[in-house]
């Protein structure tokens, strides 16, 4: 029972890898990048950039800062927007000085029913962007531990310039050092692509839509085509939405960053732990049977092959040591590319079935927080599913 089982298993999943492989956009290439031959402007449009910030003392100056030193050949104006802050949020980045572009430093108001506490953030810096800069071309929307690098905006405006985009998105890198960060970043990374492959997204003729929140340059008429952050005022994974939104009426892309990356570190797993567990079931839709398939189709995917190869030793078995040898080695190839985004050495792309034992312990978790009512959390605030709140429910 248990050879036909794992065989069957070891077999179902190879079928699935292959798949992947040859017909999931080419998602596991990791080749979506900003291309070093853009013709860069000599004078660009003006740019109004949105940093909303909530308790984020630690990074934002050198976030703001990083704005403020690009080399971009307009003016820049740059908000932030402290979202009730008890750190000296405020101040830190009001200690950031340039005379190449203007920054303000706003408080933000009670947050209003219907909003998560984010997208009101970016709702007031917006507006605020549209007095000091109204005549801005494109929004830059960014989070406050994110440095850019210099020639970022240059790139970003000339990639939307050239190819007509609504939205250009990067994903920046995350910091990878400590051994929590090696083991589980480049497989976010990775699932990340595989959920909404980047080649796919970028293609105007396909429906699949996404970005990364960290890094969006949007265009003003864009978003006043889709009636601004307000159409997606309630939502908790609100880059995708944006996204989503702005797809069907203007083209859109996502690539992956060089330079620009992350301050945020996770020196221990509980960090990592809480930044998955606060929207995966979201991105199930909060449904239990989708969590269910989601559990199902990681065991199959991930631990099924190295399981294979343990049950082939232990019985002998030639032939389920093979295939499950053979699919954990493919998984891996497809995983390398992403794990040499990271500089990280070729033997941890076997590590992978580890890193989604993890996430899929994650997943669960989200669930388990949703089902107790927690729903999704993040900087003191929590969000219940839609069935448990007129419009949303928040905790502060």
């Amino acid at each position: 029972m248990i050879v036909v089982s794992t065989a069957w298993a070891a077999g179902g999943a190879l079928v699935i890898w292959l798949y992947l492989a040859l017909f999931r956009g080419g998602f596991w290439r990791a080749d979506q990048r900003l291309s070093d031959r853009i013709d860069e402007p000599s004078h660009g449009p003006k740019i109004a950039a949105v940093i909303p910030a909530r308790d984020e003392a630690e990074t934002i100056a050198q976030a703001v800062r990083s704005i403020a030193g690009q080399d971009y050949p307009s003016d820049v104006t740059i908000v932030v927007v402290d979202d009730g802050s008890t750190d000296g949020t405020a101040n830190a980045a009001k200690s950031v000085a340039s005379r190449s572009c203007v920054l303000d430093v706003i408080d933000g108001q009670l947050l209003p029913d219907g909003w998560t506490g984010k997208m009101w953030a970016v709702a007031q810096g917006i507006d605020r962007a549209g007095n000091l800069a109204p005549d801005a071309v494109y929004l830059l929307l960014t989070d406050a531990d994110i440095e850019h690098a210099p020639d970022s905006l240059r790139r970003l405006v000339a990639k939307a310039e050239q190819e007509k985009l609504d939205l250009v998105s990067l994903m920046v890198k995350l910091r990878c050092q400590s051994p929590w960060e090696k083991l589980l970043i480049p497989a976010f990374v990775f699932f990340f692509q595989k959920l909404f492959p980047f080649p796919w997204v970028n293609n105007p003729s396909r429906k699949e839509a996404a970005a990364a929140g960290g890094c969006m340059l949007v265009r003003c008429t864009a978003l006043s085509r889709i009636g601004g952050v307000s159409s997606i005022r309630d939502r908790v994974i609100d880059d995708c939405a944006l996204a989503a939104a702005i797809k069907p009426g203007g083209a859109i892309w996502l690539g992956l960053a060089g330079e620009s990356r992350s301050l945020r570190g996770y020196d221990g797993l509980r960090g990592l732990w809480d930044m998955v567990a606060r929207t995966a079931f979201v991105q199930l839709k909060n449904s239990y049977f989708l969590l269910f398939g989601a559990i199902f189709g990681m065991i199959v995917l991930y631990l099924t092959p190295p399981l294979a190869v343990l049950v082939g030793v232990w019985l002998a078995d030639a032939r389920i040591f093979l295939v499950g040898l053979f699919v954990w080695i493919l998984m891996a190839f497809l995983y390398l590319p992403t794990v040499r985004l990271y500089g990280a050495p070729r033997w941890r792309a076997m590590l992978l079935p580890v890193a989604a034992l993890f996430y899929t312990a994650m997943t669960v978790a989200s669930a388990w927080r949703t089902w107790r009512g927690r729903g999704a959390g993040w900087k003191g605030r929590s969000y219940g599913p839609p069935s448990r709140r007129s419009e949303r429910q928040v905790r502060e």
